[in-house]
């Protein structure tokens, strides 16, 4: 059985990161689930909805990706946890979802690392150059409008 993932967040991140995910991954979708978390909404109620869709989800293992560490989905997050059946990985990104999909056949423990891993390699400077089989324009002053506050 695959680690199923849940993904809690700002709305409408949670909900986009998983059609990201489909979009790569069409065989996803029952393992891939997605929690917005709308504004002004008390955290008793996201976590009442957390909670239903945990139970949902049977014995399954679940690794949960939040958005932002000590924000509300976070906050939610630590308390549906219990680091056993279910673990918690802040700071999602979609290369870190990325790999938690291709890994879910992962015992949990391992799928959390995968995700970490995932989502810090996915975060690097690129430099600015020209596209594949094209050169770069020269700069003329005239076609940049800088503006002064």
């Amino acid at each position: 059985m695959n680690t199923r993932l849940l993904l809690i967040a700002h709305a409408p991140l949670a909900h986009a990161l998983r059609e990201c995910a489909l979009h790569v991954f069409p065989d996803c979708a029952s393992d891939v689930l997605a929690l917005d978390v709308p504004p002004n909404e008390p955290p008793e109620e996201t976590l009442a909805a957390a909670r239903i869709l945990l139970q949902q989800q049977g014995g399954a293992s679940v690794l949960v990706l939040a958005d932002v560490f000590g924000a509300t989905p976070c906050n939610v997050a630590q308390r549906l946890v219990d680091g056993v059946r279910t673990r918690l990985v802040a700071g999602v990104n979609l290369p870190m979802l990325l790999r938690a999909v291709g890994y879910r056949a992962e015992p949990l423990e391992a799928l959390a690392e995968r995700a970490l891993a995932g989502g810090a390699q996915g975060v690097m400077p690129v430099a600015v150059a020209a596209p594949q089989n094209q050169t770069r324009r020269a700069s003329h002053d005239q076609e940049h409008h800088h503006h002064q506050q």
